[in-house]
């Protein structure tokens, strides 16, 4: 009698983890898409207005904050939502000078092909009027507060998905999160946010990009046990990765978009090995 209650329980868990995830899906895609399809299309907004940002930066938070309240009903308890400074301080440094060592390895793997012309000014370009060297160290003080705008991602990957999508196998969740956060991403490349000189290569380059982030931010999650620090480390990669090396490598005789992108997941894919390796259950 107790085992066949169990199996009874079991499946009942099970079928309410498919429905929450479907569920998930079609209101963080479905918003998403949406907005950006009407943004653009009927509106006429360029993907780069904030306006158009953030409604679709937020839809996977809504569905997250729909699914766990309505659909199973399930609650917050695991979605990692404190912060935890105190006990995760060594995860938070990590995510906010991550982002630094990681343009620090794209630079010294684009000065070893002997392609690279230090440029400082478009550098200085990016905060003008301040001394070129502390760039960098503004672009990591203003991913601070810039932390609270990528939560509404990471509220709904990292902090529901990633735990619902492969419960128990966190390297194939990683994966498949990842993946479909990439997805996600791609009418940004369709509707004119990014341009890459050939679409196929660059989507697969961005591809590889986000399943990279997805497995270190699957990381930063399950040892601090909060999706701030996986917050911290994508405002990191946006507003530091990203225009520190798009600054330095693109340009008349650079590397060009497809060329940085291979840089950069060369090196991310490096610093996701090691906890995709090691990566055990979550905590």
């Amino acid at each position: 009698m107790t085992t066949m209650m169990d199996a009874r329980a079991a499946s009942s868990a099970e079928r309410s983890r498919r429905r929450g995830v479907t569920a998930f899906l079609l209101i963080a895609f479905g918003a998403a898409w949406g907005w950006e399809v009407t943004a653009h299309a009927v509106l006429g907004w360029s993907l780069v207005n904030p306006l158009v940002q953030l409604p679709a930066g937020f839809a996977p938070a809504v569905a997250a904050l729909v699914v766990r309240r309505w659909v199973t009903r399930e609650g917050f308890a695991d979605a990692g939502s404190r912060l935890r400074l105190r006990a995760a301080w060594r995860y938070y440094l990590v995510a906010w000078l991550g982002p630094l060592a990681v343009v620090a390895a794209v630079i010294a793997l684009a000065a070893a092909t002997r392609r690279w012309n230090p440029a400082v000014r478009p550098v200085a370009d990016l905060i003008p009027g301040v001394p070129v060297w502390t760039v960098p160290l503004l672009l990591c003080l203003i991913a601070l507060p810039a932390t609270v705008l990528f939560w509404g991602e990471e509220f709904g990957w990292t902090g529901y998905l990633l735990l619902r999508v492969c419960p128990g196998r966190p390297r194939r969740a990683a994966l498949v999160a990842g993946l479909i956060a990439a997805v996600w991403h791609f009418p940004l490349a369709l509707l004119g946010y990014a341009e890459f000189g050939h679409l196929t290569v660059g989507l697969i380059g961005w591809t590889a990009w986000i399943v990279c982030q997805e497995i270190i931010l699957a990381w930063l999650r399950a040892r601090s046990r909060s999706i701030w620090p996986a917050s911290l480390a994508h405002a990191g990669n946006n507003l530091v990765l990203v225009p520190l090396t798009t600054a330095m490598l693109l340009g008349p005789g650079g590397f060009g978009e497809d060329g940085i992108q291979l840089l950069v997941v060369l090196v991310l894919a490096a610093a996701a090995a090691v906890p995709f390796l090691r990566a055990g259950k979550e905590d």
